[in-house]
C-alpha cells in the first residue's frame, strides 16, 4: 500500500480502491474529445447520405424497366406524330433534297429513310421513292442503307429501353413460341422475315429487340433478306413512268410472289405455333 501525509503530519493509506477510480476519471477525460469527434462524424455522415439515397432512389425509379418503357414509348409516339404533322413525303415532289444532288442527296435520303422507318413509316413507299428519284441501282444502293440504319436504331430502341420490362409478359404459348424461334434461330428467323413480307417492317424489329437475338445475326439477315424485295420496289419506282415495259412487270411479280408465298407460309405456321 502507498503511504500519504495527513494535515496532522501523520501517514494514511491510499487504498487500491481509490487508485482504480482516479485511472477510470482520468480515462474518462481522454477519450471524451475523441467521443466528441466520432458523434460530430456521424452526424455528418447521417446529413450527407440523405440527400445521396433520395437521389439514389430517383436514379433507380427512372432506369427502371418500366420507366425505360414509357420513355420508348413517347419517344416512338413523338416519331410517329412528327411524320403526320409535317408530312415528308411532299419533299419528293421537289426531289430530295433542292439543295443536294448525287452522293450527297442519296446519303440524306438513307439517313431520312431510316429515320421514317423508326417512325413507322411503310418501307413499300419509300423503296418506291428511292427508285423514282434515283434510280435503280443507286435506288437500291440508298434504300439498304436505310433499311439496315432504321432496322438498327429501331433494334436498339428496343433492346435498351424495351427488353427489360417486356421479356416477364411473354406468358402466352405462342408469344413463347416465337420468342424462342427468334433466340434460337434467330439467323434464319429474320431471313424469312425479311424475304417474304406480311409481317411489319417495325414489328419484327421491335420482337426481335425483345427477345435474344445478337446485333450481328440481325443486321446481315435484314440487309441479305431485304435485297429482293427492295429491289422490286426500287425498279418498280425506277420505270413507274412506263407501267407496260417489261421491267416493271417483273418488278411487280417479283413483289406479288414474295407475298402470296409469306401469306402460305404464316397460314402453315399458324399450327405450329398454338401447339407450343
Amino acid at each position: 500500500m502507498l503511504d500519504a501525509t495527513t494535515r496532522s503530519g501523520g501517514t494514511a493509506t491510499a487504498t487500491p480502491r481509490a487508485t482504480a477510480m482516479e485511472l477510470v476519471i482520468a480515462s474518462d477525460l481522454a477519450i471524451a474529445p475523441d467521443l466528441t469527434v466520432a458523434a460530430h462524424a456521424a452526424d455528418a455522415l447521417e446529413a450527407a447520405a440523405a440527400p445521396v439515397s433520395l437521389a439514389a432512389r430517383c436514379t433507380r425509379v427512372l432506369l427502371s424497366p418500366w420507366s425505360r418503357l414509357a420513355l420508348l414509348v413517347v419517344l416512338l409516339a413523338a416519331a410517329a406524330s412528327s411524320v403526320l404533322l409535317f408530312e415528308p413525303q411532299r419533299l419528293l415532289a421537289d426531289g430530295w433534297p433542292p439543295q443536294l444532288g448525287g452522293a450527297a442527296a442519296a446519303v440524306a435520303f438513307a439517313v431520312a429513310y431510316g429515320l421514317c422507318t423508326v417512325a413507322f413509316v411503310p418501307r413499300p413507299l419509300l423503296n418506291l421513292a428511292a427508285g423514282a428519284l434515283f434510280g435503280s441501282e443507286l435506288g437500291l444502293g440508298t434504300a439498304l442503307a436505310g433499311t439496315v440504319l432504321g432496322a438498327g436504331v429501331a433494334f436498339g430502341l428496343g433492346r435498351i429501353l424495351g427488353q427489360d420490362a417486356l421479356r416477364p409478359l411473354l406468358r402466352a404459348r405462342w408469344l413463347k413460341a416465337a420468342d424462342g424461334q427468334l433466340s434460337r434461330h434467330g439467323f434464319r428467323s429474320m431471313m424469312v422475315a425479311r424475304l417474304f413480307p406480311g409481317v411489319p417492317f417495325w414489328a419484327a424489329n421491335y420482337c426481335a429487340a425483345v427477345s435474344r437475338m445478337g446485333w450481328l445475326p440481325f443486321l446481315v439477315a435484314t440487309a441479305l433478306g431485304s435485297i429482293p424485295n427492295t429491289a422490286a420496289y426500287a425498279v418498280a419506282g425506277a420505270r413507274a413512268s412506263s407501267p407496260t415495259s417489261p421491267a416493271f412487270l417483273i418488278a411487280m411479280g417479283f413483289i406479288a410472289v414474295p407475298a402470296l408465298v409469306g401469306t402460305v407460309v404464316a397460314w402453315r405456321k399458324r399450327h405450329h405455333l398454338r401447339g407450343h
